[in-house]
């Protein structure tokens, strides 16, 4: 049989016992296979609180950096906090803090005679 069925205005055609899906023009890709492109970066909008120290605050204000780059551009962003981070925490291990209490005395020497 030759005779086919018009579907819905936008051109396509149902095949009589074929599977019921419609056919397109010649040359289109087959539906559910269109190639879509990457989305355009966009700002995620994650709220933050801020930390109270300054240098960490604007280590973390940096992430909004990644949200204007392609993904392939975050991991230089997420590095260069990550490396700031590491370094604030290190400093934090380099300060002198208070002195340490005294130790326990070894008097086991000075009952002797």
């Amino acid at each position: 049989m030759s005779e086919s069925m018009t579907g819905p205005d936008d051109g396509s055609r149902t095949e009589p016992g074929g599977d019921g899906g419609a056919v397109g023009a010649v040359g289109a890709e087959p539906f559910g296979t269109e190639a879509y492109g990457p989305a355009a970066p966009a700002p995620l909008h994650v709220p933050r609180t801020p930390t109270g120290d300054d240098g960490v605050d604007a280590l973390l204000d940096r992430l909004g950096d990644a949200d204007h780059l392609a993904t392939d551009g975050h991991v230089e962003v997420y590095e260069d906090v990550h490396r700031g981070l590491r370094d604030t925490l290190t400093a934090l291990d380099a300060r002198p803090g208070p002195p340490a209490p005294p130790g326990p005395t070894d008097h086991s020497n000075s009952n002797r005679s």
